[in-house]
C-alpha cells in the first residue's frame, strides 16, 4: 500500500516537470511622468537666529532682572521669526491641498 502511494506521488511530481519550454518574457518599457516636488519654503527665509535666552545665559545672569531681560529679548526675536514663518506655512498648506 505504501509503495502504491509513493508511486502515485512520484508520478504526480515528475509529471509536473514534463511541460514544454516556457516562452521568453516580454520586456516593455513604460514611461511614467511624475510631478517634480517643489519646495514651498522660499530661499530668502534665513536660518533661525541664536536667541539670547539660552540655558547658559540664564544661569550666568546676575539677577532676576537680567534673566527677565534675556527672556524678553528672546521673546521679541521669536515673535519676529514667527512673523516670517507663519506666511510660509500657510502657503505650504495651500499648495499641499491642491
Amino acid at each position: 500500500m505504501n509503495r502504491l502511494i509513493f508511486s502515485v506521488a512520484a508520478i504526480a511530481l515528475l509529471g509536473g516537470c514534463a511541460h514544454g519550454v516556457s516562452p521568453e518574457p516580454e520586456v516593455r518599457t513604460q514611461l511614467v511622468y511624475v510631478d517634480k516636488a517643489v519646495t514651498c519654503v522660499p530661499e530668502n527665509l534665513g536660518d533661525p537666529e541664536t536667541y539670547p535666552d539660552t540655558d547658559a545665559a540664564l544661569v550666568e545672569a546676575e539677577d532676576a532682572a537680567a534673566r527677565y531681560a534675556l527672556i524678553w529679548a528672546g521673546r521679541l526675536l521669536r515673535m519676529a521669526r514667527l512673523g516670517e514663518v507663519e506666511p510660509v506655512i500657510a502657503t505650504c498648506r495651500e499648495v499641499g491641498s491642491e
